[in-house]
């Protein structure tokens, strides 16, 4: 087994052209391009999927290999997984050559191995260089060619980074310094995950609202304060690839995971200091006025240098755990304290917050006024609320997102009753009521 880091970006064929020329500065190892085909496998329950598997075997000239990829993390476009390689005499699947330890209690290989069937291909060339930067070994691949699944098909123009000895670190501070050519955008999603969308048809995605963030029980805020960063960039990009195929409603929901972002850091300020993210905070402001510009076009920023180096660094900021390195003991303690006690403390203020912001509001342009807080203050809430009980959390909320549309629609006869309604309705967590 080995642990496979590594990082995909999309490149536009434009950015694509620029690649060998950036990448002459440090002198690599150059492979011609090569022809590879992959051929994905699953059940027609996809029970592979259901175990966060991908099972294929790629083809390179009369070489074949088997690949399984087990669960593992991506956070932006960096993937962390395990992954098993079989060579093979010829592109037949035996997952009988496989560890028998990989799969799950009860899983019988041998009934396994029927149900399985071709789901979807890829074919593409691959270009490699392998260079040194800093202490690392970096192998640069370019994907070109298409994903396929019965007549459904999409264009690959894929650029990997994959570490192969040294730092992560290192890792992500080459995908900085080769973010400054532009043409590039982080890839979220993998090739099996888009293969497998067009095996599904490729139906389109709806917008996906705010979740209620959830986290494990007895989590430490650090967990928390963690999952809330994830939560916020994984909002970020599932709405940037909706943006980029025309779905203009997804333009507000990246605005939304960016305010999300925001009340992160003022959530968890107290315990994380602010020159901790400065530079992160900085990009992301610059980016928020990026999105205000008039005659926004969604490939020209998404595929700018700006986009992709806020995300890399936001990436970073999660991956690295980069607030470690300004943390002290006292801090430290707070960190590893009960995330379910820090929300208990956290929506306690929030609910004053509101009062104080809401208890004497009479006229609808006071009340237009404080929309802004109230929608900041309703993400705070889905960052904290998910240790309590989701019927009664989603009443609470429907209380003050009520009281929002009224304002947002201007409808003045109902804003004094709705606001009393959301002021009075008893707190869902322990010791909330101010």
């Amino acid at each position: 087994m080995t642990i496979e880091i590594e990082l995909k970006f999309i490149a536009t064929p434009e950015g694509a052209k620029k690649l060998p020329v950036q990448l002459a500065g440090w002198k690599p190892q150059h492979t011609a391009g090569q022809k590879l085909t992959n051929i994905y496998f699953e059940t027609a329950d996809s029970q592979l999927r259901r175990w966060d598997m991908g099972l294929r075997i790629r083809g390179f000239g009369d070489h074949f290999e088997m690949t399984l990829k087990t669960a593992g993390q991506t956070v932006g476009g960096l993937h962390q997984r395990p992954e098993y390689n079989v060579p093979l005499t010829e592109p037949v699947l035996d997952i009988s050559k496989l560890p028998g330890e990989i799969w799950p209690e009860g899983c019988d290989v041998a009934t396994l191995q029927q149900q399985l069937q071709p789901l979807f291909s890829t074919h593409f060339v691959r270009e490699k260089w392998v260079l040194t930067y800093q202490n690392s070994e970096i192998e640069v691949a370019f994907d070109q060619g298409e994903v396929t699944s019965g007549e459904l098909s999409e264009p690959l123009n894929e650029i990997e980074l994959e570490l192969k000895s040294g730092e992560r670190n290192d890792l992500l501070a080459f995908a900085d310094e080769l973010a400054k050519m532009g043409g590039l955008r982080l890839g979220s999603l993998s090739k099996a995950a888009r293969g497998y969308a067009l095996a599904q048809g490729n139906p389109p995605r709806d917008l996906r609202p705010v979740p209620v963030l959830k986290v494990r029980p007895k989590a430490p805020v650090e967990e928390g304060m963690r999952a809330a960063f994830m939560l916020a960039l994984s909002q970020w990009q599932y709405h940037e690839e909706l943006w980029l195929r025309g779905d203009s409603g997804a333009l507000h929901e990246i605005h939304q995971a960016l305010e999300i972002l925001r009340q992160a850091f003022s959530l968890f300020g107290p315990l994380v200091p602010r020159k901790a993210s400065s530079g992160l905070r900085q990009s992301l402001t610059l980016l928020e006025e990026a999105l205000l510009e008039d005659d926004l076009q969604a490939e020209a920023l998404c595929f700018s240098p700006l986009y992709l180096q806020t995300q890399l660094a936001l990436t970073n900021w999660i991956v690295t755990e980069r607030w470690r390195e300004f943390v002290d003991a006292k801090t430290e303690a707070k960190l590893q304290g009960s995330f379910k006690r820090f929300c208990d403390i956290m929506l306690g203020r929030i609910s004053a917050d509101l009062k104080e912001t809401f208890r004497l509001v009479r006229h609808l342009n006071e009340y237009q006024d404080k929309l802004t807080r109230l929608h900041r203050q309703l993400l705070a809430v889905h960052l904290l609320a998910g240790a309590y009980d989701p019927m009664v959390v989603a009443a609470w909320l429907e209380e003050w997102q009520r009281l929002a549309h009224a304002i947002e629609t201007r409808q003045e006869a109902l804003l004094d009753n709705d606001c009393r309604c959301a002021l009075k309705y008893p707190a869902f967590w322990k010791n909330g009521s101010v």
